[in-house]
């Protein structure tokens, strides 16, 4: 059947924000999805972008436990992938001695410890149809030493550069890897960080997340290797480059401390 050559793709954290509307992109395209969030939400989320014509298969699990991995990736079995957007993670304000420690290592195994082993199992896969394109929702965060958000930087300071050797580890075959690199984005992020009460997360000049998605999806067609959503990140990220890691940790410190947005 001709719905059987539609093309199929897996996009984590998709129940809001940056998630949902690449999953949105991806329907508008012709894909299927297969849609994973730890969210209850990712149930609507589903319903929604049914409404768009396309096959969607949706499942609430926890992707920081290498169980909840295993679960997605019985779920689309032997199905090959042609795009995975994984775009799953969490944040977490506070200093780090402040922070409880389940939480801390949350951060670290949804964003870090779920992803590279989703990548790993799917990636392999993707090598061996020598076919597929990968999309990691990396930040402008892992360019800069995160004073008060310690944890959520280093993960995506990790995934950022994760995401260039896996690229070039990959460069010889027709798989592609690109990395999304937002800024301060509208979503739901800063109230589960709870970081409300924050310069950052007050700020009522966040990105919009579907202009954000917009830009990376766009991205991982033509193959980039990174892309940074947004003329001030791009501003900021060229700064970062040549700023001595103190100066940003202050710099950061200003926006992430509690109690900064008052």
């Amino acid at each position: 059947m001709i719905e059987d050559l539609r093309p199929l793709a897996v996009v984590t954290g998709a129940s809001s924000g940056i998630g949902y509307e690449l999953a949105r992109l991806a329907a508008g395209d012709g894909y299927d999805l297969i849609i994973a969030a730890d969210a209850m939400s990712i149930a609507e989320a589903q319903v929604g972008l049914e409404q768009l014509g396309t096959r969607v298969e949706a499942l609430q699990v926890d992707l920081s436990t290498t169980d909840g991995v295993d679960k997605l990736l019985a779920l689309i079995g032997d199905r090959p992938v042609d795009a995975l957007m994984a775009n799953a993670g969490r944040g977490l304000g506070h200093a780090f001695l402040d922070q409880d420690w389940d939480e801390a290592r949350f951060v670290v195994d949804t964003n870090v410890t779920g992803t590279i082993y989703l990548l790993h199992k799917l990636g392999r896969a993707m090598r061996e149809r020598d076919r597929g394109k990968i999309l990691i929702t990396g930040s402008i965060a892992g360019l800069m030493p995160g004073a008060f958000q310690a944890v959520y930087n280093g993960t995506k300071a990790f995934l950022d550069s994760f995401s260039f050797a896996l690229r070039n580890e990959l460069k010889d075959t027709n798989v592609t890897v690109s990395c999304l690199m937002p800024g301060p984005t509208d979503t739901e992020f800063f109230e589960r960080a709870d970081m409300l009460d924050t310069k950052v997360g007050a700020d009522p000049k966040k990105a919009d997340p579907a202009d954000v998605a917009k830009i990376g999806y766009r991205a991982m067609l033509k193959g980039e290797g990174d892309v940074v959503a947004g003329f001030k990140n791009k501003l900021q990220a060229a700064v970062a480059a040549v700023t001595p890691q103190s100066v940003l940790a202050e710099q950061h410190r200003k926006m992430a401390e509690p109690g900064s947005g008052a």
